[in-house]
């Protein structure tokens, strides 16, 4: 049997076929802020069946990267599956000030929905304010009967990554059960309801986070929570604490409730991969005779290396447990699917900067209420008494608008005079104004990025990009992103299954690419918004 199916696959015309077949099932998994260097980085203690079965078995992109400066969470995920620079798709922030109705807004709060099963405050959640249509969003609408699928711990990962239609899951921040909104669905699947009922969290929270092994195998020295276990004390814990079954809990989350103890700890993956399994058998996803869509976000590694930051332990940790607990992932996806019949897509949102106090060049934080606090007292002294800074919100700079106007005095010149005044601040490497942003074409440059990054309706008055190594200063970050550098714009992309040649392609590649080229694997139009150019070393490699 095995001879004869070799020799059809031999036959001319076979190969084709198969190649236009497009994967029953795509695993979309985003491990929030990974650069592309932790997978070599930490190799050496990894197993094969997680991280290093994607890197040699997938076409492997060295040089992924997103071009332009604003590389946070939410912006990021809304490139991935838009394939729109943040210029066109309009997710700039996790909130912006809204001039129309002169307050600040969510980018995912909608109080005309609710969360349909556990009352908490939580889930007023939607994706109404999202502009740009998702990869998920193209499938369905050209494909009604497939399914598209999101899980993420945070909301607004979840509700990013899975646009407009579909069903969207994340983690209640209270009750840590596994919930939506009812934009999404007007009542929570009972499968959901038993997943839940379960209350896996328990078995993860409650005991010190030990590591998982000898500390001399970890390449990392700095560490903050994690206990430290050497091969006399391995010898001696008891069945109970073991490596594989121990307790995680994180004394730099912002605070002690069960959620941040999950959030910032290697429990969010865990979590996060067993609701996702369960949801893959629930769904029914890939088994139906149409592409399914399984999109993943873990948002578990961004809070651990923000907490603790990269050099960690702790993060160092908390990867060496995610390749175990991906490895189980992969192999339980595996015995479901041939693997032809699955595309599975690793890849980040953005990297991480280095921590602002570690090593001999240690940088600084850049307080971002002092500075709202000096510009305004600088257009006090300028113009007069009167509250001209309305809010500061992740690189942007919100200006009173009307009380520019009720003294006649020009937004344009008003602002371009604050941005030059913003380069005197310590920390700040560059700053454009509105005007500037909207009037001139930047080709190249750090100008050209934070171009890039600015959509008119929702960015600031004035925009700053703070020198290298520099973070916004915040009471649990050693860490951040959100920068035009390289630590936090390159980003590992593997695309793996589904007949795809093993590979490594060294060249640059711009992250807008990876919507369009899931697009057409599948064999469906990109997203409307799409700006990407297809990566056609995937598409020439699917055999």
């Amino acid at each position: 049997m095995k001879k004869i199916l070799l020799v059809l696959l031999l036959l001319p015309g076979v190969l084709p076929i198969l190649a236009n077949t497009p994967p029953r099932l795509v695993i979309n998994l985003v491990v929030s802020s990974m650069r592309p260097d932790d997978i070599d980085r930490y190799r050496s203690q990894f197993g094969t069946g997680g991280f290093l079965r994607l890197t040699e078995g997938g076409a492997r992109f060295t040089e992924g990267s997103y071009d332009y400066q604003q590389t946070s969470t939410p912006v990021s995920l809304a490139t991935l599956t838009t394939g729109a620079m943040p210029s066109t798709h309009g997710v700039i922030s996790t909130r912006w000030r809204d001039y129309i109705v002169n307050k600040t807004v969510g980018l995912i709060d909608d109080p005309s929905v609710r969360d349909p099963e556990y009352y908490h405050g939580n889930g007023a959640y939607s994706p109404r304010n999202l502009i740009a249509p998702t990869v998920g969003e193209a499938l369905l609408r050209q494909s009604p009967d497939s399914r598209s699928v999101t899980v993420a711990l945070d909301p607004i990962s979840a509700v990013v990554m899975g646009g407009r239609e579909g069903m969207t899951f994340w983690m209640d921040s209270v009750s840590c059960n596994w919930t939506t909104s009812t934009y999404y669905l007007p009542v929570l699947p009972a499968w959901v309801k038993r997943f839940n009922a379960d209350k896996l969290y328990l078995s993860y929270i409650g005991e010190p986070w030990h590591s998982l092994l000898n500390d001399d195998k970890y390449r990392n020295k700095r560490c903050s929570d994690i206990v430290l276990m050497s091969s006399m004390a391995k010898k001696k814990r008891s069945a109970d604490t073991s490596a594989d079954a121990v307790k995680r809990i994180s004394s730099k989350a912002p605070s002690e409730s069960r959620y941040d103890n999950i959030l910032y700890s290697p429990a969010g993956n865990c979590l996060t991969l067993q609701f996702a399994k369960t949801a893959l058998t629930q769904l029914d996803l890939g088994k139906r005779d149409r592409t399914d869509l399984l999109n993943i976000c873990l948002d578990a590694p961004r809070a651990i290396r923000e907490a603790y930051g990269p050099e960690s332990i702790e993060a160092e940790d908390m990867y060496y447990r995610l390749d175990q607990d991906l490895e189980e992932f992969l192999t339980y996806v595996y015995t479901l699917f041939k693997p032809h019949e699955v595309l599975v897509i690793l890849t980040s949102d953005h990297g991480s900067s280095p921590s602002y106090d570690f090593g001999r060049e240690a940088c600084d934080r850049f307080n971002t209420r002092q500075f709202e606090v000096i510009v305004n007292g600088f257009l006090s002294a300028r113009y007069g008494p009167g509250n001209w800074v309305l809010e500061y919100e992740d690189k942007c700079l919100y200006l009173n608008h009307n009380l520019v106007y009720e003294k006649d005095l020009s937004l344009a010149d008003i602002q371009n005079e604050v941005a030059t005044f913003a380069m005197q601040f310590r920390g700040v490497s560059h700053a454009l104004s509105a005007t500037a942003m909207r009037t001139s074409y930047f080709g190249s440059g750090y100008a050209r990025k934070m171009q890039n990054s600015f959509y008119p309706r929702r960015s600031g008055d004035v925009i700053i990009n703070l020198m290298p190594g520099w973070i916004e200063e915040h009471d649990h970050k050693r860490s951040s992103s959100g920068s035009m550098y390289g630590y936090d714009t390159r980003v590992p992309l593997i695309f793996y299954g589904a007949g795809i040649l093993p590979r490594q392609i060294d060249r640059p590649v711009d992250m807008t690419a990876v919507a369009p080229t899931l697009c057409r694997l599948l064999g469906i139009e990109a997203p409307a918004a799409s700006e990407g150019t297809v990566l056609e070393e995937v598409i020439s490699s699917n055999i």
